[in-house]
């Protein structure tokens, strides 16, 4: 099996990225192959770690939820994987992203539709992490399109 990612396995990708729910039967009609060679081609990508996961997207307005996000700066000197130990301990917290430019963390939080619980879950988060120099709050009021590829 080589390692290699082909132009076959980059349009897979794709596929998957528009619906995780595709069967290989699917992809092989759309990409003029068999489902045996699909089958080994997602081994493959499965196993290089270039697919880590089959999801849903949620709405999480309709499910009583807020979407927000928060950009977090760091003091010089902090441990940012101490840090990012601590936040994956917290349930409203579902992203966890190392960033390079204003922001060395991006934490995506889903909470529920009430102010004072999103104000205990920034102060939680807050407390969590010992060297924060600033942090940004944005809240997601619709997300307009998703594309992973």
């Amino acid at each position: 099996m080589a390692n290699k990612i082909d132009e076959i396995d980059m349009k897979i990708i794709k596929l998957l990225s528009q619906n995780a729910r595709m069967t290989y039967k699917e992809l092989a009609d759309k990409l003029k192959t068999t489902r045996q060679r699909i089958s080994r081609r997602m081994n493959k990508l499965e196993k290089l770690g270039v697919i880590q996961k089959y999801t849903a997207i949620p709405n999480y307005e309709k499910l009583g939820y807020t979407y927000l996000i928060l950009g977090i700066t760091l003091r010089a000197g902090s441990d940012v994987d101490e840090i990012i130990e601590k936040l994956q301990n917290i349930e409203c917290v579902k992203i966890i992203q190392k960033a390079i430019g204003s922001h060395n963390l991006v934490v995506h939080i889903i909470a529920p539709h009430d102010m004072k619980r999103i104000q205990d879950i920034i102060n939680e988060i807050s407390k969590a992490i010992p060297g924060i120099d600033h942090m940004d709050i944005t809240f997601i009021t619709e997300t307009t399109k998703i594309e992973f590829f």
